[in-house]
């Protein structure tokens, strides 16, 4: 269970990046282009640890319906996800996309519900609404201006939660190896915004220092943090415990985004941030020593 924990704690640092990054590197390069050549490093960064780790001799026993949950997995969870939410911040302020994109740890209790059957108790259902209403408070209060449109933005901001929620639930009932799994979903990324740019978009060449934002947001925040997440929601008996934990990302984010991007921290951003927090406290700290662990009915594939 503390290895658990610190996979997500790694992983909430890295994505408290994220948007900062991202929304440096879209100032630059179109969506989808973005997401293409991240999601490429990404790809190569878990083929070479799979080729290290011998996984390939695994991937042997997958069946042909194996690759396509792989596949379907990586449509949802990481191209539909990622491509919503990159137009959120680049439609958005970073500080204001990233709060609404953290709507996506309550969409993993709820569905964890749903479809794993987990208890759904007073505490979580406080904890989620408590959570809920900071997300309420800082859209509500407008956050920090951004460049685009609003509305499309705050509305792809959500969807994009709902997707990361979905697949989160859906991949911890799927019982492959979750580096391979990663690796494959990641390739699914690629060549859907590949594909994506080149109906959509304009190819941009790529040059000098801009290669370090995709290497960081391709490595490190696409593979590195990605496959944390997903080992420590896998192993997790409670997904609630673990998904309220990503709450702390919108914390760290508004003050990374003030330091480099010069975003201004509001009041309305340090109150919503005290409820997400608080929402954190009483779901993750504050449990009765009795139904510490809820025991999830995960079905094999």
């Amino acid at each position: 269970m503390k290895k658990n924990y610190i996979y997500a704690g790694i992983t909430v640092l890295i994505w408290s990046t994220l948007a900062t990054a991202a929304k440096l590197v879209l100032n630059t390069f179109p969506n989808f282009e973005a997401l293409a050549v991240s999601s490429v490093f990404a790809f190569v960064f878990l083929l070479v640890l799979n080729i290290v780790k011998g996984s390939f001799k695994e991937m042997k026993k997958y069946r042909f319906s194996d690759y396509l949950k792989m596949a379907g997995l990586g449509f949802l969870g990481l191209f539909m996800y990622s491509a919503l939410y990159y137009y959120g911040i680049a439609e958005l302020g970073s500080q204001e996309a990233c709060i609404l994109n953290y709507l996506w740890p309550i969409m993993i209790v709820l569905f964890a519900c749903i479809i794993l059957k987990e208890k759904l108790t007073v505490r979580k259902i406080l904890a989620m609404l408590m959570s809920f209403c900071g997300i309420i408070v800082l859209t509500l209060g407008g956050g920090t201006a951004g460049s685009g449109n609003r509305i499309t933005g705050i509305l792809a901001c959500v969807a994009a939660a709902v997707c990361y929620g979905l697949f989160s639930v859906l991949n911890k009932k799927h019982s492959l190896d979750q580096n391979v799994t990663m690796m494959f979903i990641w390739l699914t990324t690629a060549v859907c915004s590949f594909a994506s740019n080149a109906f959509i978009e304009e190819w941009k060449p790529i040059e000098g220092a801009q290669w370090i934002g995709m290497l960081w947001l391709g490595v490190v925040v696409n593979a590195v943090a990605y496959l944390l997440w997903a080992l420590a929601l896998k192993g997790a008996d409670d997904s609630a415990g673990i998904a309220n934990l990503a709450y702390f990302v919108p914390f760290l984010s508004i003050i990374i985004s003030a330091v480099v991007l010069g975003e201004k921290i509001t009041v309305n951003a340090v109150f919503a941030l005290v409820l997400i927090v608080g929402g954190i406290l009483l779901q993750s700290l504050f449990k009765p020593k009795a139904g510490r662990r809820v025991a999830a009915d995960v079905s094999r594939t």
